[in-house]
């Protein structure tokens, strides 16, 4: 504590700031558990941020043009829980004492709730500095897109609070990397550089000179040294990053974890643990504080914290008179921010839908890339994009140019290889609110990716994970580019909808489900090599894909069933027309999504898999994991036990035993 005499605006900043660092020492104390050191060393910046500098509105947290705050450093969440609360969003008092509790408002690491004012869903270190870029990217696109002379109604920034775990995994470094590459000057990075991780001191495993390493990303770099209190060294150093034109900026501030606390400033011991009653109370007399009262707020905090309300409210009025001026004068640009803004599409996606012909081989890919051709150029505000890999991938159509430093227009990202920073990026668009995102990469390296994964599909994203080369029908780049565990692990991923179709037209019609689905994350696996266009006129229509599975080729008392996903499906019909030759009567069922068909009816379920038929087969280019709950105790599974071979496909296919020729066998087998 200093003697210098203090202001009436710096006494009452000091009690701000005080406020926040034993609300959160509180939440933790009171749950037991916790990590109360960032939020009481950063408190300082935080409460700076959101009084002074951040565009924001409590009272509507979705307003479009707010900025955008990411806790990157997750596990400080008692953080953000306070500020929240103390600003005037839905966080009572009552949800900070119920801080780590069932069902509760204020989990252990914020969760995306933007009813709440929580925008992304932080913990795992890395994700919310990378989404933070998507963000930062799809702000400058709209603002391309919609922003007029005199009319910019797009004009917000991204903030992030990141520590030292932010900074030492490998998603930031690539997130990173691209968005000094990109020039995203309405980023703005506060590192919280504290000294101190869970093992004890930085300097154990940390000892770059991170500010040097984000110079060479093409970043700004601004440092505030210190103790983290001075304020108005902070705003400087804020003010001057928004200034900033043509790179990201990130503040490297020196602060003291667990400040405040006599015994456990600056240890390892306050960042993962409440710091214990007694410290508490230390903490509190040593910051001129009762020791007694607990979650104290004084009213004096109250009134000029809840003040950041009646500004927001004043700041979105203002937008809303500019705006309603912008949508006079532009009308359509208007109609269309407002169609984005309610998730409707505004074309009619079965009229523009190409249609395959029955008998050609068409590899899924370059079907899905001949879709986006397609849709792509009448949808805009869909950005794509592909990890180095777009001839390959299929997912630039055609026109598109690329979203670049000097053309924020494009609406094709070059990833490069960071497949991991893509996911997180694609992430952090499409929760921008009026933009989403697809990118593509080989399906093997969904698991570079996987934590994005993860975290979209718990949060609900709508992004859109395009993965070709979907099996070992890649062939000759052999194992280590096969996938065979990763189908199995996709569809362990609650929420997350996987989709392997079967043909070209059941691509299409995935494509349409996918772009009016915004209810979660999507998976679409696409094949390498050729398959055979169905005939539909034959066989039942790929608008069926819809339902997740379906009797592509339906039969009455069906002695076999069929069951297969994506390119194996044309198999399955192959054996199919022999075994009725032969007398054996095969309903041939296509299931190109186990999550929707998980969601029908039971009446639909038991139409495409009767239960009196238990002689099944399931045929799948994978590990079989997961087969057991359509095959039954009964059933055969033909597919993949082993990593794949380097060979041509059609090879691999009859070295591993995926053949019309072993699916007829293994049905005889049953029926004998």
């Amino acid at each position: 504590m200093t003697d210098v005499k203090k202001s009436g605006n710096e006494k009452l900043d000091e009690l701000c700031v005080n406020t926040i660092r034993l609300l959160s020492a509180d939440g933790v104390q009171k749950a037991g558990c916790g990590h109360p050191g960032m939020p009481m060393g950063m408190a300082p910046a935080a409460y700076l941020l959101w009084t002074k500098i951040l565009k924001h509105n409590p009272a509507n947290p979705k307003w479009h043009n707010r900025d955008r705050f990411v806790l990157s450093a997750g596990h400080g969440s008692m953080l953000l829980y306070s500020l929240l609360h103390l600003c005037g969003y839905d966080m009572s008092l009552d949800d900070l004492k119920n801080f780590r509790q069932l069902n509760s408002k204020t989990p252990g690491h914020p969760e995306y709730e933007p009813d709440l004012g929580v925008e992304v869903t932080t913990g795992p270190l890395g994700q919310g500095i990378s989404n933070a870029v998507g963000m930062a990217i799809a702000q400058k696109h709209l603002s391309a897109y919609f922003n007029r002379e005199g009319f910019d109604v797009i004009d917000y920034n991204i903030y992030v609070i990141a520590g030292d775990g932010d900074m030492q995994e490998g998603v930031s470094s690539e997130a990173s990397s691209l968005a000094g590459h990109l020039g995203l000057d309405n980023l703005i990075v506060i590192y919280d550089d504290n000294h101190i991780s869970i093992d004890g001191s930085t300097e154990l495993s940390f000892t770059e000179d991170a500010a040097l390493r984000y110079k060479a990303y093409g970043w700004n770099v601004i440092k505030v040294d210190g103790d983290g209190n001075d304020l108005t060294a902070i705003e400087k150093a804020i003010k001057k990053a928004n200034r900033f034109k043509g790179k990201p900026t990130i503040i490297k501030l020196r602060t003291h974890i667990g400040y405040g606390s006599p015994n456990k400033q600056d240890t390892a011991a306050v960042h993962g643990s409440a710091l214990g009653e007694e410290e508490v109370k230390l903490t509190k007399q040593n910051l001129g504080w009762d020791p007694e009262k607990s979650f104290y707020i004084p009213d004096e905090v109250k009134e000029h914290m809840i003040s950041v309300r009646d500004k927001g409210i004043k700041a979105e009025k203002s937008w809303l008179r500019k705006f309603n001026k912008y949508a006079k004068q532009y009308p359509e640009l208007a109609e269309q921010f407002n169609a984005a803004s309610e998730g409707k599409n505004i074309v009619n996606i079965d009229e523009l839908l190409p249609k395959f012909a029955a008998g050609e081989s068409v590899a899924t890919r370059k079907a899905s890339g001949k879709v986006l051709s397609a849709l792509m150029p009448k949808m805009p505000l869909i950005l794509s994009g592909s990890a180095d890999l777009t001839p390959s991938n299929n997912t630039r159509f055609d026109g598109v140019e690329d979203f670049q430093k000097d053309n924020y227009l494009g609406r094709y990202i070059r990833y490069g290889v960071r497949e991991h920073a893509m996911g997180a990026l694609m992430n952090g668009i499409s929760v921008s609110g009026l933009c989403r995102a697809y990118g593509g990469t080989f399906f093997v390296f969904s698991d570079y990716m996987r934590p994005a994964l993860r975290v979209a599909a718990m949060s609900g994203y709508p992004t859109i994970f395009v993965f070709t080369h979907d099996s070992i029908g890649l062939g000759e780049d052999g194992p280590t580019h096969q996938p065979v565990e990763q189908l199995p692990s996709l569809r362990a991923i609650p929420n997350l909808l996987t989709i392997r179709p079967t043909d070209a037209n059941e691509t299409a019609q995935a494509w349409k489900y996918i772009l009016q689905y915004k209810d979660g994350p999507v998976a679409l696996l696409l094949t390498r090599q050729g398959v055979p266009v169905i005939d539909r006129e034959k066989y039942a229509a790929a608008s069926n894909m819809e339902k997740g599975a379906y009797a592509i080729k339906p039969s009455d008392n069906p002695d076999v069933l069929l069951l297969a996903s994506g390119s194996e499906v044309s198999i399955a019909l192959s054996a199919s027309e022999s075994l009725e030759k032969e007398g054996i009567k095969t309903q041939v069922v296509s299931m190109p999504c186990w999550e929707l068909f998980d969601r029908q009816s039971d009446e639909y379920k038991e139409s495409v898999l009767p239960s009196n038929v238990t002689a099944r087969i399931g045929i799948e280019a994978a590990v079989g994991l997961g087969w057991e709950k359509w095959l039954g105790k009964d059933g055969i599974f033909i597919g993949i036990t082993t990593f794949g071979k380097s060979a041509p496909y059609k090879e691999l296919y009859t070295d591993f035993g995926i053949t019309a020729e072993n699916v007829i066998a293994g049905a005889k087998k049953l029926l004998a």
